[in-house]
């Protein structure tokens, strides 16, 4: 779905995250024709969105400690010598 997708609007293919490498045939195919590397490379082939859940709650929490992680200064982390 999401190649012929590319296919219609190409550009789409820079906000696409790969969430993981299934076992399904064709799905390598797939992620090398879109120049993807998934997040994930669990050896799973159990379908319904699996490998998409998992790789979302990684994308989620990445957001989350970019946006809400102290700086060294706001966590009071001590310098090397002080």
């Amino acid at each position: 779905c999401w190649t012929l997708s590319c296919e219609l609007c190409p550009f789409l293919k820079d906000y696409l995250i790969a969430a993981h490498r299934s076992q399904e045939k064709g799905h390598q195919i797939a992620l090398n024709h879109l120049g993807k590397t998934p997040l994930l490379d669990l050896n799973m082939r159990l379908g319904e969105g699996t490998g998409a859940a998992l790789g979302m709650k990684l994308v989620e929490l990445g957001v989350k400690v970019l946006n809400e992680m102290a700086t060294f200064e706001e966590a009071r982390v001590s310098r090397e010598g002080n």
